[in-house]
């Protein structure tokens, strides 16, 4: 018998007594099942108990917890006067419709899935977040890094913001045509399976009527690589409509 049975056969017996009989007159005997009517003034502590020595849910969902977005450049503000970046024009838009959601912004310049994913658990633990927006991946494909390796950190994260109670939405990003059609449809492929693995929503093109219009040059820092203040809130436009369904 588990030590956990044990205890609750002991507990029963020794506070579990009817009025008129002594506590604990009656030898522990641990053949017999535990009486299935627990008396009212134990029921409580036996909840609690149990609780406690069994743990609770895994992955119990978080609903008061901020948004947090992991991100790198494009989320950072790179480049951008603080305060006109497409997350804090989030953080307007969630006041303008009267939904008390804090964010927490723990985006780096030049991030990459493998910093993002060793950084994330002690985010979760901090901030306990409702929602995490992942929006990771263009270093990687700047850098050349393996895509095999990109999908996997994806995928942890991932499945690591909905063990902690997160609802998660992935940002994905494509690269330009000179990277090779079957680079960028391996790298373009790897946020949809990654979504599609673990049932989580997906913005498929995160600049999508940024760098994928005629006149993009126009919607692009002097790098040619960082979108400026013009584009942030079409970037925020790519995002709001799914991420407002996770935090109905």
């Amino acid at each position: 018998m588990s030590i956990f049975m044990r205890f609750f056969h002991y507990f029963f017996h020794r506070f579990g007594h009817q009025p008129g009989n002594p506590a604990g007159a009656a030898a522990l005997d641990f053949s017999k099942p535990a009486p299935v009517i627990l008396p009212r003034r134990v029921l409580p502590f036996a909840a609690l108990l149990a609780l406690t020595l069994a743990g609770a849910p895994v992955g119990a969902q978080n609903k008061t917890g901020p948004i947090l977005v992991v991100g790198d450049s494009l989320s950072a503000e790179y480049g951008l006067r603080r305060g006109t970046g497409w997350v804090p024009l989030l953080e307007k838009q969630l006041a303008n419709e009267n939904k008390d959601v804090r964010v927490v912004n723990a985006s780096i310049s030049g991030d990459t899935t493998s910093g993002g994913r060793s950084r994330l658990a002690p985010l979760l633990a901090q901030h306990q977040p409702r929602t995490v927006v992942i929006e990771l991946g263009g270093n990687d494909a700047l850098r050349g890094l393996p895509l095999d390796m990109t999908e996997k950190n994806l995928l942890a994260m991932t499945q690591a913001a909905k063990k902690a109670g997160a609802r998660v939405l992935l940002l994905g990003m494509q690269v330009p045509p000179n990277y090779g059609g079957a680079y960028s449809a391996t790298f373009t492929g790897l946020f949809t399976r990654v979504a599609k693995a673990e049932n989580v929503p997906l913005v498929p093109f995160f600049l999508k009527g940024v760098a994928d219009v005629d006149d993009a040059a126009a919607m692009f820092q002097a790098d040619r690589i960082h979108p400026n203040e013009k584009a942030q809130a079409l970037m925020l436009a790519n995002v709001w409509p799914e991420l407002k369904k996770l935090i109905q």
